[in-house]
C-alpha cells in the first residue's frame, strides 16, 4: 500500500504532466493564426493607401477636371 507522501508527489508529478501537455497543445495551436495574418495584411494595404492618398489625390482632381472642362465643351 503506498503511503500519503508517496502518493503526493505521484499526484504532483501528474498535475505537472498535464500543465506541461496543456502548455504544448497551447504553443502547437494554430487556428487564429490565418485571422491574424489577415489582420495584418489588411492593415498594410491601410496604410500603403493612406501614405499613396496625397500623390493621388492630385492627379485625381486633375483627372476629374479634365472631364468636366470636355463634357462642358461638348455640352453646350
Amino acid at each position: 500500500m503506498a503511503t500519503p507522501l508517496l502518493l503526493y508527489e505521484r499526484k504532483r508529478e501528474m498535475n505537472w504532466l498535464n500543465n506541461r501537455i496543456w502548455k504544448l497543445r497551447i504553443w502547437n495551436d494554430c487556428h487564429g493564426q490565418d485571422l491574424v495574418e489577415y489582420a495584418l495584411a489588411a492593415g498594410m494595404v491601410a496604410v500603403a493607401a493612406v501614405a499613396a492618398m496625397p500623390g493621388l489625390s492630385a492627379t485625381v482632381n486633375n483627372v476629374f477636371s479634365k472631364i468636366g472642362s470636355i463634357i462642358t465643351a461638348n455640352v453646350q
